[in-house]
């Protein structure tokens, strides 16, 4: 159920924990991540590594994830997620996530940071209120 102080919480970037399933052993995997909101829209993204993340390939294999808000507000939200690999989109995104953990190295997050759009049913752009 979304209520206002779920809304709220979504509305700023911060830590949560997300669960995917796993691509081969169809299990629940739980992490911590960071995710930013900017105009509305949920993303989140990690480190510049060109190592393989486990809970990307999961994504994409199952775009299904459970977005769980911890701390002050605390919620289970169905999500979707959409892997972002166009380098445009990239290209566009990475400067905000840049901002936001206040990196300059955003040739290397373009080239080697995780990043996804997550879509909550009534949240964000488009979402009734």
């Amino acid at each position: 159920m979304m209520d206002d102080h779920i809304r709220q919480a979504l509305d700023q970037g911060h830590v949560i924990d997300i669960t995917t399933t796993g691509r081969t052993s169809g299990e629940p995997r739980r992490i911590e991540i960071m995710f930013h909101n900017f105009d509305g829209q949920i993303y989140i993204s990690g480190m510049p590594r060109p190592e393989p993340r486990a809970w990307l390939a999961n994504l994409r294999v199952d775009p299904s994830l459970t977005f769980h808000l911890k701390g002050a507000v605390q919620a289970d939200l169905p999500a979707t997620a959409r892997v972002i690999d166009d380098v445009a989109e990239r290209e566009r995104l990475m400067p905000l996530v840049a901002a936001a953990w206040n990196r300059t190295d955003i040739g290397d997050m373009v080239a080697w940071s995780p990043l996804i759009e997550v879509t909550i049913p009534g949240y964000g752009v488009g979402a009734a209120a």
